[in-house]
């Protein structure tokens, strides 16, 4: 058995927001149970960076807003957005020359047409946002938290999480093949899920809601993040006694660097 240690891919996700009278919810996704990486869990949109979020980078027409920061830098952002509308048919865009989103319609259009089709990969996402005259919103994003995973696990992440408030009424839909279930609601609620059985939660996922959760709007969620340096986690596994832990800085502003891990 080798000993090497995987290298982490890299990896995008948004949490998408949107109000509601008594707080806000935020889109969720079930992940069929037969794919390999986190198999029925209950997840945030997003995935793997690829060689074509890279390749628009070099086409600066399609995306506007994007601070010189490097970090998080361009390629994990534009994936973010992809893989968002891949797995859920929200795109995060404007038409070109505009300062409001694609409408609600638009998108929809652009959703039956070619989402299908990016994700068997007989389209570039570069081709649908030139032919659509689109230009991606990369200034909604909001760099959140960024997570790698533990060394000794044979599949690893280097992940960034965004947050953004969702396009109005563009509700989202699950594809039916990555994920079988799509889902808005308050943090609290998918945490509910997670302690009475009805959803599997990952250990990152939990503690992005219970920090999320915090926050009593939209507005303040990105506010309070704005700006903020992101702090790296990398959970070290370690055991105490018969329980097996996970630890995470202190700073990176979960409650807590030590925490026990329930998963498989």
């Amino acid at each position: 058995m080798s000993s090497e240690t995987a290298v982490a891919r890299p990896a995008s996700t948004i949490m998408l927001l949107r109000d509601r009278p008594d707080g806000f919810d935020v889109f969720m996704m079930v992940r069929h149970y037969q794919i390999e990486f986190a198999s029925g869990a209950l997840v945030f949109p997003g995935g793997s960076v690829d060689p074509g979020d890279r390749e628009i980078i070099g086409q600066p027409e399609l995306y506007c807003c994007a601070e010189a920061e490097d970090a998080p830098a361009l390629d994990f952002r534009i994936a973010a957005i992809r893989e968002t509308f891949e797995e859920s048919g929200i795109l995060l865009a404007r038409p070109r020359g505009a300062d409001q989103l694609v409408a609600a319609s638009r998108a929809a259009e652009i959703e039956a047409a070619h989402r299908t089709a990016l994700c068997e990969h007989k389209i570039t996402f570069s081709q649908i946002l030139a032919d659509n005259a689109l230009v991606l919103a990369l200034d909604l994003l909001v760099p959140y938290a960024h997570w790698i995973t533990p060394e000794k696990l044979p599949k690893r992440f280097d992940t960034w999480f965004f947050l953004a408030e969702a396009p109005p009424e563009q509700l989202g839909m699950h594809d039916g093949k990555e994920s079988t279930d799509s889902v808005w609601l308050s943090p609290q609620e998918a945490l509910d899920g997670g302690a009475n059985g009805r959803f599997t939660l990952p250990f990152p996922t939990t503690r992005n809601l219970i920090r999320l959760g915090k926050q009593p709007n939209v507005r303040q969620a990105l506010d309070e993040c704005r700006g903020k340096p992101v702090v790296s986690v990398m959970p070290i596994m370690g055991r105490d006694g018969d329980k097996r832990t996970l630890r995470i800085p202190a700073e990176a502003g979960y409650d807590g660097d030590v925490f026990e891990f329930t998963g498989s």
